[in-house]
């Protein structure tokens, strides 16, 4: 069995789901169906028939995209295991991630390169989508839950060794653009083809838009691990919110952020520019107790992380079907705004629209189903194979 086969267990070769509603690019469709054959969505629309799976009461959108996480199931990317990252993949992927992006963090940059060497080949295997770096190129003042011991100024060719070390298969590198060499790496991420993000940065309002300028086009859980807005010293975030080249991620678990400023953001740089995003690590999808993040410990309690030493918020334990309830039941998002949060945009920044992201003729059927009241999910398909929820619904007799 592959790796990615051991990740979508049960395949079904022609599926089509009936009465359920659907969000579509251009609309949500009430008493909507899809059908997929082997990988694919290969119809939208079309009256019922028998054997079509009955999905009243259900809401369809597209497979989760987490652009940013650390792990999961007790597992953690930056392990350099093979293993613990096929666990942590797996855990995102039962709650609705059908696209992830695995992050590291920081650590002594030999063996940073060798976890990217062991993540590089389950992005061949489709396992996961790429690589991302967080650390060691960040501010020592705003280093949150990374080691700053290990800390290093973002020297390009340190970047580029970090960056080659992935084969091909490094997708972003989160820095501190104000640190000597930052503007330099953006430039040459962005010749490389790979996203530069601004993130635990003490960058101010000027330095920041110098490295939009420079090729810059994420913002690393926007607020978190960076100044706040003053009003004659407005910071990154005034500058990442108000430039349209710019995907800002967020973090919305109710501990990152308050709601409030969640639709600040929102208000400002409207769906099309925000990535939901987990920044989840090991402790995601288990309970409370004590977990490694890189070389640090990390204390659950309550759900909130926390590093042993220091107290400070170390990622989430946020999976992102709970980031799509809280948006649409905490926020009041509207579904269409949600899935182009948690979907379409972190699908379009990653440059995999044609395949994912979004509800189409042609596209990768990855699939999460929820309860259209209670928005929990219950069902999710990820390249055609049920991963969970198959059972749950019963085939029109219909003739």
């Amino acid at each position: 069995m592959t790796a990615d086969a051991a990740l979508n267990p049960a395949a079904q070769p022609r599926v089509a789901l009936a009465g359920a509603r659907l969000v579509l690019p251009g609309g949500v469709v009430e008493n909507g169906r899809l059908a997929f054959s082997g990988t694919t969505i290969t119809e939208i629309g079309g009256e019922p028939t028998a054997g079509d799976l009955d999905l009243t009461g259900y809401t369809v959108v597209p497979g989760f995209v987490d652009l940013h996480v650390h792990g999961g199931g007790g597992a953690s990317y930056a392990s350099g295991s093979a293993e613990e990252a096929l666990t942590a993949a797996r855990t995102h992927l039962e709650h609705g991630t059908t696209t992830t992006i695995a992050s590291t963090v920081t650590g002594e940059i030999d063996e940073v390169c060798r976890q990217a060497a062991v993540l590089s080949e389950l992005v061949e295997d489709g396992v996961l989508a790429g690589v991302h770096f967080e650390g060691p190129f960040i501010s020592p003042g705003r280093c949150g839950a990374h080691r700053p011991d290990l800390l290093r100024d973002p020297d390009p060719a340190l970047v580029r060794k970090l960056v080659d070390a992935a084969r091909g298969t490094a997708r972003m590198v989160t820095l501190a653009p104000e640190l000597p060499g930052g503007l330099d790496s953006v430039r040459m991420l962005t010749d490389l083809g790979v996203i530069a993000a601004v993130g635990h940065t003490d960058s101010d309002y000027a330095k920041t838009l110098e490295a939009i300028e420079a090729g810059a086009t994420v913002a690393t859980h926007l607020f978190n691990a960076m100044p706040g807005i003053q009003h004659r010293a407005p910071g990154p975030i005034v500058a990442l919110l108000e430039d349209e080249r710019v995907t800002v991620e967020l973090i919305n678990d109710g501990v990152h952020l308050h709601p409030s400023v969640l639709d600040l953001a929102y208000g400002t740089a409207g769906a099309a520019r925000v990535a939901l995003i987990t920044d989840a690590m090991g402790a995601a999808g288990m309970g409370d107790g004590l977990y490694p993040l890189g070389p640090l410990q990390v204390r659950v309690e309550d759900g909130v992380a926390r590093l042993v030493e220091g107290g400070s918020i170390a990622g989430s334990t946020l999976t992102l079907d709970v980031a799509f309830r809280r948006s649409v039941l905490v926020n009041g998002l509207s579904l269409a705004q949600t899935v182009q949060s948690v979907s379409t945009t972190p699908a379009a920044l990653l440059g995999l629209a044609d395949s994912i992201g979004s509800l189409a003729v042609g596209k990768n059927a990855d699939l999460a189903v929820l309860d259209s009241e209670s928005y929990d999910l219950v069902a999710v398909v990820r390249r055609g194979e049920w991963v969970k929820g198959a059972e749950r619904f019963s085939r029109s007799t219909r003739v």
